[in-house]
């Protein structure tokens, strides 16, 4: 669809994208050794609360329960990170706009067909073998029971398996939350119905706020907020409210116990984590995800500042690992990667066996055939409504 021309991306815009796709996976990998747990119980664990990277919560992790098989901790990504990686790869082979059908012809085969290496197991094993229920759900309705892309993601439990990847759709729609809202609602139809995918097309909404010029923590929330339906929309006002009112030098444990007391009327799942309410992640009109109102709440409460917030998230435990791969994507994007300590960088990509530049240079190389197509698109309708409103009558 291009004019054949070179098109280069500004610096500032490429640092940004790098920066969203080393945060997500930080905060993924950093949350992973507190995930399931209280913030008493982390701090019990760790001596006071988390830093930076750490070991598992129990260290025979193999045998443990409820962690055993996977190596947690110790900078090891998990399945958001890893998930997120496979949809910047689908990106990177159609170099287009995803839908619903993209699920099922790319991503699926990309589950179920190319051995990947997954840290938290310590080898290389089909990517579909780390995944949990909710996200093989996919395999199930799409390759085994070729149910419609657009309707497979109904019965599936409600949760934040959807929003927890779908940063890059955020990227590809960078400075335009409404499209990105369009397109993750479309793409995660095949995944999750609800307000789990709801929460979804909102996440990818505040990615791609996140990248426009003088974004801040504020800004981002407001676009969430633009673009959120129902429970999300409710729940997202609520949390911000909530973080907007501390007073300025609160401590942690307030920060932390003010924003659960503020998504906990829209949270199905309950108090006790791994004890969910018999009604948990259901599909609702009034509820949402916890994790997605509650990272935006971090992001605000630290001002948009990376380290703040994503420690934030991990230290509030429960699903601290998507809560802080959500507020790590959301600040990385306001900062650029100057923002992300690089020692943790590099503890996780040696840890984690992977190039996080290299993930990012290769959906930029995607990116940049999306957004010139989206140009000349653009162009296209424009000369279209020319024609339709001040051609001849």
């Amino acid at each position: 669809m291009g004019h054949g021309h070179p098109v280069i991306m500004n610096e500032r815009m490429r640092d940004r994208i790098r920066a969203v796709v080393a945060g997500q996976a930080v905060g993924d990998a950093l949350g992973g050794a507190t995930e399931g747990w209280t913030p008493d119980q982390i701090q019990q664990r760790h001596g006071g609360p988390v830093d930076g990277v750490v070991g598992p919560y129990y260290a025979d992790w193999r045998t443990a329960r409820p962690i055993a098989p996977y190596h947690k901790g110790d900078g090891h990504i998990t399945d958001d990170t890893l998930m997120t990686h496979a949809l910047i790869e689908v990106y990177a082979r159609r170099r287009d706009h995803l839908d619903a059908y993209a699920m099922a012809t790319d991503l699926v085969p990309l589950l179920i067909n190319e051995p990947t290496w997954i840290p938290e197991l310590e080898g290389s094993a089909l990517l579909l073998q780390r995944l949990f229920l909710a996200e093989k759900w996919i395999v199930t309705r799409l390759h085994y029971g070729h149910v419609d892309p657009r309707e497979a993601g109904v019965g599936n439990i409600v949760n934040c398996g959807a929003a927890m990847y779908v940063g890059p759709v955020g990227l590809v729609n960078a400075g335009q939350p409404e499209a990105a809202y369009a397109e993750a609602i479309d793409l995660t139809g095949a995944h999750q119905s609800s307000y789990g995918r709801e929460a979804a097309g909102v996440f990818a909404a505040a990615v791609a706020a996140a990248l426009l010029p003088d974004a801040t923590a504020d800004s981002v929330v407001e676009a969430a907020i633009g673009v959120a339906k129902d429970g999300t929309r409710d729940a997202i006002i609520a949390v911000a409210r909530a973080a907007r009112e501390l007073p300025a030098g609160s401590a942690d444990d307030q920060i932390r116990g003010t924003l659960r007391e503020a998504i906990r009327p829209y949270d199905t799942v309950g108090d006790d984590y791994r004890a969910p309410l018999p009604d948990a992640r259901r599909p609702s009109r009034t509820k949402s995800i916890e994790e997605l109102p509650v990272a935006l709440g971090f992001c605000l409460t630290a001002g948009g500042d990376f380290r703040t917030a994503v420690l934030g998230a991990v230290n509030y435990g429960r699903d601290a690992d998507s809560i802080a791969t959500m507020a790590g994507a959301v600040c990385a994007g306001l900062g650029g990667t100057e923002t992300i300590p690089a020692d943790w960088i590099e503890a996780i990509e040696a840890a984690s066996k992977i190039d996080l530049g290299r993930v990012a240079d290769r959906l930029i190389e995607s990116m940049i055939v999306i957004m010139e197509d989206d140009r000349a698109r653009l162009r296209r309708r424009s000369e279209l409504l020319d024609r339709m409103l001040d051609g001849e009558r």
